[in-house]
C-alpha cells in the first residue's frame, strides 16, 4: 500500500467509533472478508480470532483484516470494547501490506488520525472523501513504518525527539546568532554532553556542523535573492572576518560567495 495513490483507496460506508454493547459479539461469517478492515481497540478487553488464531485484545490492539480473512470476536461485558473500524478497498495492485496484527505502544498520533477520519463523516464536510483517503494512506504508512522500523518510540522518547527538533528549528530560524551549546542544551532541558550526543543521533550532524551549515545555507539565499553583497551578508550572519566567511563558504559549497552572487 506504500506506493498506492490515495485516490485508489475506496471508502466503504462501514466506519465508526463505538462502545460495544454488553452482549456484543462478532460472529464468524460463512464467507471470508471481501475487502480490508482496519480495526483498532481504544479500551476494554476481549478476544479476536483471525483465521482461527485467537488474540487477546486491549487498548492499542490493531488489526488490518484483509480479503480472504475469516474473523470473529467477543468481549468482556464488564470491560466493553471501545473500537474504531474502517472498511475500505484498494483499486490498485497492492504490493506492500501492513502486518495483520500489532499492539501499538505509542497511540496518540494514530488515534488522532482515526478520530479525524470518523469526524469527517459526522457532518457534510467539504471534500471529506478526499481528505479521508489521505488520512487512510497516512494510517497505512504509520503501520508500514512500524513493521519496517520497529515500534514507535514511547512518549518519553518522543518528547526528547521533539525537544531536539525544536532546537534544530531554532538554530535554523536564527542563523546569525553565535549559539553556545550550553545555551541550546538548556533550551532542551538537557546536559550539554547528552544534548550533543542526541542531537547528532537524531539530526545526523554535530551541533557545530549544523550551525555552520545553516549559516551557509542562509548566506546562499541572501546572496542569490536579497540583493546583498558579500560584506553585507557576512556581517548579517555574525562573521567578523570576511575572509574567514569566504573560506568557510567555499569549504561547504565548493564556490566562493562572489561566484554565487
Amino acid at each position: 500500500m506504500l506506493h498506492c495513490a490515495p485516490t485508489s483507496f475506496q471508502l466503504k460506508p462501514a466506519l465508526a467509533k463505538i462502545v460495544c454493547e454488553p452482549g456484543w459479539k462478532w460472529q464468524k461469517r460463512e464467507k471470508p472478508l471481501a475487502n480490508y478492515d482496519l480495526f483498532y481497540v481504544w479500551s476494554g478487553s476481549g478476544e479476536v480470532k483471525l483465521n482461527g488464531v485467537p488474540f487477546s485484545v486491549s487498548k492499542g490492539s490493531c488489526f488490518l483484516f484483509k480479503p480472504g480473512d475469516y474473523t470473529s470476536a467477543t468481549h468482556n461485558p464488564q470491560k466493553p470494547l471501545v473500537l474504531t473500524y474502517i472498511h475500505f478497498d484498494v483499486s490498485e495492485n497492492v504490493g506492500i501490506v501492513p502486518q495483520s496484527y500489532r499492539m501499538l505502544q505509542e497511540t496518540v498520533d494514530f488515534e488522532h488520525l482515526l478520530s479525524r477520519y470518523v469526524r469527517l463523516f459526522l457532518v457534510k464536510t467539504f471534500a471529506a472523501e478526499e481528505e479521508a483517503q489521505l488520512i487512510l494512506k497516512q494510517l497505512m504508512i504509520y503501520l508500514l513504518r512500524e513493521d519496517l522500523e520497529g515500534p514507535v518510540e514511547r512518549k518519553v522518547s518522543n518528547q526528547l525527539t521533539e525537544a531536539i527538533h525544536e532546537v534544530a528549528n531554532y538554530i535554523r530560524q536564527n542563523p546569525g546568532i553565535a549559539h553556545r551549546v550550553e545555551d541550546l542544551a538548556q533550551r532542551a532541558q538537557l546536559s550539554p554532553r547528552y544534548f550533543s550526543i542526541k542531537f547528532k543521533e537524531l539530526i545526523g550532524s554535530s551541533v557545530q556542523n549544523y550551525m555552520i551549515r545553516t549559516r551557509i545555507d542562509r548566506a546562499q539565499h541572501l546572496l542569490m535573492h536579497a540583493g546583498m553583497n558579500v560584506t553585507e551578508v557576512a556581517d548579517a550572519l555574525g562573521y567578523r572576518d570576511i575572509f574567514f566567511f569566504s573560506r568557510q563558504f567555499k569549504q561547504y559549497t565548493g564556490k566562493s560567495p562572489s561566484e554565487i552572487r
